[in-house]
């Protein structure tokens, strides 16, 4: 399902919108006149002005961009560094002793290097970077790319020093793992996997952004392949993030496993 519209809700928007909508060679809708109209109403008029039952829209508004899948899916998916949830998992998320710390080997007198090959909405590299580690995102699909570009503009103009210097340890780049990982002199002491998994069943979709994922991007197919690259890129080990009861990827067996109620990491050391 690839996106199908960027639609912005203010007039001094208009000029950004335009220039996405010409990145990504879709049409631009103006939702100024709309603005005051409920939810239900603006995606109706979305799915018919673009004539299409469940368009993939990216929207601009003043605080910023998000995702939809018109109708199909309830509610906006954006990247989010500074809001409450985010914040309250910084201060009160147990730090260290955080299964993902633990996973990378963080510990006292050690900030390992990270590079996040599958960095979705970048949760688990911003709490990496709170914690001292610094963390290249990788993003292949290049919508989720804008999401985390705006997410991390939004987060600058907080003007939290505290929040800015956890940004500056994070470097984000439009790429695929495969390509990037075999960059010449490429150094790393973790390499993170966090890939797509497919769901046994519809109802295992809890979170929204996880059918928006399923729908716009699918499975990452090509995660056994990408495995075996990072164990050769990385100077300490490579972290895989599981749901719980999935397989090995690449069915190789890990050096030792964390397991929580719903994920595991698997941790080879190298």
């Amino acid at each position: 399902m690839l996106l199908s519209a960027v639609a912005y809700s203010s007039p001094s928007l208009s000029i950004q919108a335009i220039d996405l909508a010409a990145q990504y060679n879709v049409p631009c809708v103006d939702l100024c006149t709309l603005s005051s109209l409920k939810q239900k109403d603006i995606d109706n008029y979305l799915s018919e002005q673009l004539e299409m039952a469940h368009p993939v829209v990216l929207f601009l508004e003043e605080t910023g961009l998000s995702l939809r899948i018109i109708q199909l899916v309830k509610g906006a998916i954006f990247a989010d560094f500074y809001g409450p949830s985010v914040s309250y998992r910084r201060t009160k998320g147990g730090g260290r002793r955080q299964m993902l710390a633990k996973a990378v080997g963080l510990k006292k007198g050690a900030c390992p290097t990270v590079i996040d090959c599958t960095a979705g909405l970048g949760r688990d590299a911003f709490v990496l970077a709170s914690l001292g580690c610094r963390v290249v995102m990788l993003e292949r699909v290049t919508v989720i790319h804008a999401l985390l570009n705006d997410g991390l503009l939004q987060a600058r103009i907080q003007s939290c020093s505290e929040l800015n210097e956890i940004l500056d340890r994070m470097e984000l780049i439009s790429s695929d793992a495969h390509n990037y990982l075999k960059l010449p002199e490429l150094t790393t002491d973790v390499v993170y996997l966090d890939p797509m998994f497919p769901e046994k069943n519809k109802g295992a979709l809890v979170k929204k952004e996880m059918q928006i994922f399923h729908n716009l991007i699918g499975m990452d197919d090509d995660s056994d392949a990408l495995l075996n690259l990072a164990l050769s890129i990385a100077g300490q080990r490579v972290v895989v993030k599981r749901p719980r009861i999935a397989p090995y990827l690449s069915n190789s067996k890990p050096s030792y496993t964390l397991e929580g109620k719903s994920n595991r990491f698997d941790i080879y050391l190298v």
